[in-house]
């Protein structure tokens, strides 16, 4: 069942090619839809509150003799994932119609590769073919930028290409650092495979713990490299502003919807259980990095003119609220950070939709040239309005249930295990009150910078079309959009474009049928998140138990101040006899959870 969700995606792509141009889209509908039916087939048979059911676990041995598997199984987060994925599927297929006219076939054809890509990130268990799958999600998204982009499309796709193939190939060392160090270096009998060679994820769990302290810290920094760019992580971000202005409308909503997401699962499902000590070590400056993020971001967008970029911008701070529950390591952090990853892969997407939708009656995102669109296009402004609410995270509303969770996980980062309240905001591998401080800044900059630009789109001054070469000044066909780089122009004879009228239209009903499912999103999950919560429970629980006894294990080399020192010695002494005799034991146990989480 599992297989099928990226075979239906492939077997599309290879159709696409050969059936006539009138059904490509036909084609590309029923290759997302399938997916999308088997998604919500899953979702309502099979239940994750106590992780992956037998019944979606697949494993073929490859190459047994390398500890090669080719494993598919699916827990609660990689559910919410697949199933995020498969819902925007559809809705990229019927938001292209009209922007998407010419090389129809090549569009659609490495759009497909891309989703099918993506959905085995999600439900790969094994190393190589999560890797295999991560680094072929490039080769798709290049090309829809390169042929489908903006004037400045080729500078985006190339910077995009390098910035995440270069941190691929330090990710894929770190892991290779792993297979090496549990064949040549772990003595035999001391786990189940010691000294073999194994790319079995419990294995590199093992081998990652059995390490010493600076070796595992360089073995992280080199898996971080590869996946804190495509998340991106400051100060990592700056294909991404290029990537989203330039990418055609579809590109933006997977890349902000799924592609992004790539990054923090991955950090999530292997950094952070492959190396927990180092992951606790580097936690206060991943936690800086992120609020810097947060920040830098904010204050970034308050320069934008072009809204596509400024909500390129807002993902980088969006991104680092996520950042900073996940390494908070706490049960609040972990479920408003993965919260997140599903909330802003639909209220992001939806901006994207409805910042496209003007793109192609107006020809421009300038916020000097558009404004009033409140009063000539009053169902457009109230979409508008309700998503970008959603990504300020209004109470009601998706975005709300997870900021306030990793917010509150930072904060109450500040105490360690075994330890009732707050002690001391940043301690060693910890976050705390000052991190969460500086995030509720980020949050109210965020509001402040996406309600100017609502006031100034809607509720400003209207421009005719005509003013800045808009439908009725100068219609872009096809060729015309071709011509000047912009590849996804569309006819003339377009209604939505306003053309006859010489006045842009409102919504038209395929533009409707786009935004209202993921509407009915935002508003469900933001007043009744329990179900997503529900599937993350098994995933969090064992996740924050591991890093739980990271966190002790730091604790106990850890100097202490002569006062605290005296006050917690009793707690410190028997947290580290606890974690000393039975410190292989438990190392085993955490491979075996990582090995059943995945």
């Amino acid at each position: 069942m599992l297989l099928w969700l990226i075979l239906i995606p492939l077997i599309g792509a290879g159709l696409v090619p050969v059936v006539a141009k009138p059904y490509v889209r036909t084609v590309a509908y029923a290759a997302t839809a399938g997916p999308l039916a088997l998604a919500l087939y899953i979702l309502g048979s099979y239940s994750f509150a106590a992780g992956a059911p037998e019944a979606l676990t697949r494993v073929a041995r490859w190459a047994p003799d390398l500890g090669l598997t080719l494993r598919l199984s699916m827990d609660g987060v990689s559910a919410a994932l697949v199933a995020l994925t498969a819902f925007l599927g559809p809705l990229c297929v019927l938001g292209s119609k009209t922007a998407v006219t010419e090389r129809v076939r090549t569009f659609y054809g490495w759009f497909l590769v891309l989703q099918a890509a993506m959905t085995g990130v999600f439900l790969a268990r094994d190393v190589v073919l999560f890797y295999v799958f991560f680094e072929f999600t490039l080769v798709p998204m290049f090309i829809l930028i390169a042929l489908f982009g903006s004037a400045n499309r080729r500078a985006a796709s190339v910077k995009f290409f390098l910035y995440t193939f270069t941190g691929s190939v330090l990710s894929l060392a770190g892991l290779l650092s792993l297979a090496w160090y549990h064949a040549a270096v772990l003595p035999p009998g001391s786990t189940p495979n010691a000294g073999t060679w194994s790319l079995a994820l419990s294995d590199l769990a093992l081998a990652g713990r059995a390490m010493p302290a600076n070796l595992q810290g360089w073995v992280f920094l080199a898996l971080m490299a590869g996946f804190a760019v495509k998340v991106p992580l400051f100060p990592l971000h700056t294909w991404l502003p290029l990537a989203h202005t330039e990418a055609p409308t579809v590109g933006s909503v997977v890349l902000a919807g799924v592609l992004l997401k790539l990054g923090t699962y991955a950090i999530y499902t292997l950094v952070i259980p492959l190396v927990p000590d180092a992951a606790v070590a580097f936690a206060p400056a991943v936690g800086v990095l992120s609020v810097l993020g947060i920040l830098a971001a904010g204050l970034m967008c308050w320069v934008q003119t072009d809204v596509k970029r400024l909500v390129a911008y807002s993902s980088v701070a969006h991104l680092g609220f996520c950042m900073l529950g996940m390494f908070a390591f706490n049960r609040s952090g972990l479920q408003g950070s993965l919260l997140y990853m599903i909330n802003h892969g639909l209220s992001t997407p939806a901006l994207f939709f409805c910042i496209g939708m003007i793109y192609e009656r107006y020809h421009t995102r300038s916020m000097d040239e558009l404004g009033g669109l409140g009063s000539r296009m009053p169902a457009w402004s109230s979409f508008m309005v309700f998503f970008t609410m959603a990504s300020v995270g209004l109470p009601g509303l998706n975005g709300f249930v997870g900021e306030f969770l990793t917010v509150k996980g930072a904060f109450e980062a500040g105490a360690l295990p075994g330890h009732d309240g707050p002690r001391g905001g940043m301690t060693g591998g910890v976050l705390g009150p000052w991190f969460a401080a500086w995030a509720v800044a980020g949050m109210i900059v965020a509001a402040v910078y996406l309600l100017y630009m609502l006031g100034r789109v809607v509720w400003g001054t209207y421009h005719a079309p005509s003013e800045h070469g808009g439908p009725h000044a100068a219609p872009h066909s096809a060729s015309h959009g071709q011509a000047h780089g912009h590849g996804h122009g569309h006819g003339p004879d377009e209604p939505a474009g306003g053309a006859h009228t010489g006045l842009p239209t409102d919504l038209s009903g395929r533009e409707v049928r786009v935004l209202v499912p993921l509407a009915a999103l935002c508003l469900l999950l933001g007043v009744y998140p329990a179900p997503l919560l529900n599937m993350f429970a098994d995933s969090v629980d064992t996740t924050a138990s591991l890093m739980q006894g990271a966190l002790r294990r730091a604790e106990q080399v850890r100097p202490e101040a002569p006062e605290a020192g005296a006050a917690a010695q009793p707690q410190s002494a028997g947290a580290g006899d606890g974690a000393a005799g039975s410190g292989a034991e438990v190392d085993a146990g955490e491979g075996e959870g990582v090995e059943g989480r995945r």
